[in-house]
């Protein structure tokens, strides 16, 4: 069903977590989100569960994959909240106010302004001395409708948050409000006329009016952080021009299956992910992987899901659609990562949860200690009730998921994508940065620039062309040069049999009548290939200058070796320089020769480096490094590096955001420059900073409203309005998040 998501490693459904992400409906404050939290956790079979007070968005970890999601909607519903399964993105989807909340709460808004200007004037009036006051009876027709009809949802969620014996932002209101009312209605009914000059309906009408002001506000600015991700919904076409009997017809995107032919005009968006059979364009990729100038795509080329295509007309065989392709998932692994919460997140709920409590207690001593004081009753109303409207939850509550979700949609708009928040949490403490060396420092595409046989009577050919027949089965990049140096000479290959790679050394097997065996000097030692002391001096003279020499050798002597180059990449450098000039530790871990390692690792700056590593030794490396106490980030390309990227604090997996990148690396950048690990190093700091900043600015209101309040040196229209901008300053200081840049040196 929609909205479900399976894990897990094992072989039967009773040991594979599922995730179901929920729509919630209903929420207001911290103290809401923790509600529906603790509705969720006491489902049977739910392992865990988290809800984004900004998204509006729950997800829930089960054990059980029998549990549907009706029994979570139903224990979400008992709490006195909505739930529905997260549908199929779409352009609108991830919006925390749907538009027709927003149109209703702000004819709710218009009408509590029109009622409440009234009062406020008399306020006004009463302030400068003028003596006008409006007559009670009008002032009580005035604040009713504000009280019971705008402000329904307070008493609502008050109801709600009494019988599951919480607290909210909403009891804190209509307590307050209901107060305001109370005692003015009182003294209307006892005293009539004469009680004029001693109400407090504007009180009430105002307080009500601005909470409803700062909420619209608050989901205005909500949306704009959610802006990215919405704008990456809005990439994916609603139709294709589908391959029909010969012709090409339009058809939902929904029903363009894997192996289609899609025709994309000049101008379009790609709706799927694709191979080019047919024509050549420029695409813009920008809003996909972060780069800014147009890539060339011609046949044969892969192409993603939401690029803009340039002046071709092209033909695209489809490899991935719907919710398998690239564009979702990107959307998925951002959405995941918004919905994450952060551990400073858990503490402010712990906080949260005995915040509104702790509230009502000093109220009740405000008023208790006015009346002590002999203040009388109307001061210490007063004074108690401008304590219940200030504190406010709702800032503390906002503080944190609204810069992770300002942060992690920032960040995708550029290419860096954040697998969870506990990556960004610790990518801002991260001093040493660790490279793999091919396809990260490196352009990781190498290339056969020389073969020298070990008898000049050889056929250079022939020893090509058994080299290519032996890698057939191997997708390694070495494979892959040989590859094209024999297509580019026209070789025929032969069939291998008794293929067998040997990760980080080489590969062997028979071709035809004779025993091949390709791959580093190591995996001729592990053969008992032959040796003479002139080979080893030849790959030491191709190392030397910095690139990889491979042994080829045939039943059992060696009878080439090839001149492996793959060059650093011209940004390499540049992103050494950078983490440098902030005190990371830079490291390269290659599983290659010391000889092109040493090289290498010269060219990029690095501090230090380690060569013939093999993938489960670059885990080793990595934890040595953790072991002495460092914070580490481990960049690679996602595949045969995963197990060092699984056991760095931080795994950084370049490229194109592959399945295995996505899954491994806490963060992946979706275009191969290493200056985008600095960049995404900076993300972390910039969306740590708002967090704290957004935390100071939540407390701050309450450390000086609070205590203001209780002294009675804020009226109750004047804490309301602090209450609401708090919300509001929070949430746009989160939004100057969307600003953030790449500073990409050159």
């Amino acid at each position: 069903m929609d909205g479900v998501t399976r894990a897990g490693s094992g072989n039967t459904a009773a040991n594979r977590e599922t995730s179901i992400a929920l729509s919630i409906g209903g929420m207001s404050c911290a103290g809401c989100a923790g509600r529906v939290e603790r509705a969720l956790r006491n489902v049977p079979g739910v392992v865990g569960a988290d809800v984004n007070l900004v998204l509006a968005r729950a997800s829930v970890q089960v054990s059980n994959p029998a549990l549907d999601a009706d029994r979570l909607i139903d224990a979400v519903t008992d709490a006195g909240f909505q739930a529905a399964p997260v549908a199929t993105p779409k352009p609108q989807a991830g919006d925390p106010a749907p538009p027709d909340n927003a149109r209703r709460d702000t004819w709710f808004l218009v009408v509590a302004a029109l009622l409440t200007t009234p009062l406020v004037l008399q306020m006004v009036a009463m302030t400068a001395g003028w003596g006008w006051h409006l007559p009670v009876w009008a002032e009580l027709a005035l604040a009713t409708p504000v009280q019971f009809v705008i402000g329904a949802r307070f008493y609502r969620g008050a109801w709600k948050a009494l019988k599951a014996r919480t607290g909210t932002m909403d009891a804190l209101v209509a307590l307050g409000t209901s107060a305001a009312y109370g005692y003015s209605l009182v003294l209307v009914v006892l005293q009539g006329s004469a009680a004029s000059g001693h109400l407090y309906f504007e009180a009430s009408a105002v307080i009500i009016t601005l909470v409803v002001l700062g909420k619209l506000l608050e989901a205005r600015a909500k949306r704009g952080t959610t802006a990215a991700i919405r704008s990456l919904m809005a990439l994916r076409p609603e139709t294709a021009r589908v391959a029909v009997d010969g012709g090409f017809e339009e058809r939902p995107i929904d029903t363009v299956a894997s192996g289609d032919l899609v025709m994309v005009r000049p101008g379009e968006r790609l709706p799927v992910d694709g191979i080019v059979t047919d024509g050549d364009s420029e695409l813009d990729e920008s809003l996909v992987t972060g780069e800014s100038l147009p890539v060339a795509r011609r046949t044969g080329d892969p192409v993603v899901a939401g690029a803009i295509n340039g002046t071709g007309l092209l033909t695209v065989r489809a490899t991935a659609v719907g919710a398998d392709s690239t564009l979702s998932r990107i959307i998925r692994l951002v959405e995941n990562a918004q919905a994450g919460k952060a551990p400073i997140q858990r503490l402010v709920d712990r906080v949260s949860a005995v915040f509104v409590p702790a509230v009502l207690v000093l109220a009740i001593l405000t008023f208790a200690g006015w009346l002590l004081a002999g203040g009388g009753v109307e001061a210490a109303l007063v004074a108690a009730v401008s304590v219940l409207v200030i504190a406010c939850p709702c800032a503390l509550g906002l503080a944190t998921p609204t810069a992770i979700v300002a942060g992690t949609g920032t960040g995708a708009k550029t290419g860096i994508l954040i697998k969870d928040v506990e990556a960004l949490e610790r990518a801002h403490r991260v001093d040493t940065v660790v490279f793999d060396k091919t396809g990260t420092l490196t352009e990781g595409q190498p290339s056969l620039t020389g073969m020298v046989p070990t008898d000049p009577t050889a056929d250079p050919d022939t020893l090509l062309a058994l080299a290519a027949s032996v890698q057939q089965g191997s997708e390694h990049p070495i494979a892959r040069a040989i590859d094209r140096e024999a297509q580019k000479r026209n070789l025929m290959l032969t069939p291998v049999d008794g293929f067998r790679s040997q990760t980080g050394r080489g590969v062997e097997g028979r071709v035809g009548e004779r025993t091949v065996v390709l791959g580093s000097a190591a995996m001729m030692a592990d053969r008992d290939v032959a040796m003479e002391d002139g080979d080893t001096a030849r790959a030491a003279e191709v190392e030397a200058a910095g690139r990889s020499a491979v042994f080829l050798a045939v039943d059992g002597r060696v009878r080439a070796i090839l001149d492996i180059a793959d060059p650093v990449r011209p940004t390499a450098v540049p992103a050494v320089q950078a983490l440098s000039r902030r005190g990371i530790a830079t490291w390269m871990i290659s599983g290659d020769t010391p000889g092109a390692a040493r090289a290498v690792a010269g060219t990029a700056g690095v501090d230090h480096w380690r060569a013939g590593v093999q993938p489960d030794g670059k885990a080793g490396e990595v934890r040595a490094l953790r072991d002495n106490g460092r914070i580490v980030a481990m960049v690679g390309d996602g595949i045969n590096d995963a197990p060092a990227l699984a056991t760095a604090d931080v795994g950084i997996a370049m490229g194109s955001g592959t399945d295995v990148a996505m899954e491994t690396a806490g963060i992946t950048l979706m275009r191969p420059d290493p200056r985008l690990v600095d960049a995404a190093l900076d993300l972390s700091r910039a969306t740590w900073r708002k967090i704290w900043q957004n935390l100071f600015w939540a407390f701050i209101y309450n450390v000086i409203g609070l205590p203001l309040a209780a002294l009675g040196f804020l009226s109750p229209a004047v804490a309301g309005a602090a209450m609401a901008l708090s919300s509001v300053s929070v949430v746009g200081n989160a939004l100057l998040l969307r600003r953030w840049r790449p500073h990409l040196a050159e």
